[in-house]
């Protein structure tokens, strides 16, 4: 005889859910995901599924905030290790790319039409999760550039921007284009290349060891 489910909390049935939800969407697209897939990777009914969420599109809305929580501490916590704020932005560049290649269902999420186009809320929740990440970036910056590591006329912006950019661009190729290669082993070739358009006073490990 099976084990009777354990009884969760309102919160870490959500939470349940929201995970079942970004490991469905890792193995097929966003928009053929079913309330009825989730329910049946829960264990629960797709009743249930509708008790704690009023529609799917709360789902994935969920599902965002999800990402941006756990995407913001991963990175947080890499810059914080940083020697410099130069070795700061390289240990949070790679932890990124760690991250999204644990959770390979990120590309579709914050890149997929039909949620953007469907959710005006969850276009939204993405461009202040863009903006958050921009500040972040370009506050680094202005420290490297106060402390010399950096060109003395590099745009901050510019350079935050040309940052994001290019762990999009990794994102999409390796993700979407490229799903054998890793996305840390061609963050290691393309890194330097960032430092070196930016001016740094200094060499690169090229990443994580």
């Amino acid at each position: 005889m099976s084990e009777p489910r354990q009884r969760l909390s309102a919160e870490e049935r959500q939470e349940e859910i929201i995970k079942a939800a970004v490991e469905l969407a890792g193995e097929q697209s966003v928009d053929s995901v079913t309330t009825q897939d989730m329910a049946k990777a829960v264990g629960v009914t797709q009743g249930a599924i509708f008790r704690h969420f009023p529609s799917k599109d709360m789902i994935w809305l969920a599902v965002v905030h999800w990402v941006r929580g756990r995407l913001m501490s991963v990175v947080d916590v890499a810059a914080g290790q940083g020697r410099d704020p130069l070795d700061s932005l390289e240990k949070m560049f790679f932890a990124h790319l760690g991250f999204v290649d644990k959770v390979p269902a990120i590309p579709k999420l914050i890149f997929t039409d039909q949620l953007l186009k469907k959710n005006p809320k969850i276009k939204e929740l993405i461009r202040s999760i863009l903006a958050d990440y921009e500040a972040k970036v370009t506050d680094l910056i202005i420290q490297a550039k106060a402390q010399k590591l950096v060109r003395a006329d590099l745009n901050e912006q510019d350079a935050a921007v040309m940052f994001i950019g290019i762990i999009q661009g990794l994102v999409i190729r390796v993700s979407v284009i490229e799903t054998r290669k890793s996305l840390i082993s061609e963050g290691k070739l393309v890194f330097p290349i960032f430092l070196h358009g930016i001016g740094a006073t200094r060499a690169s490990d090229a990443g994580p060891d």
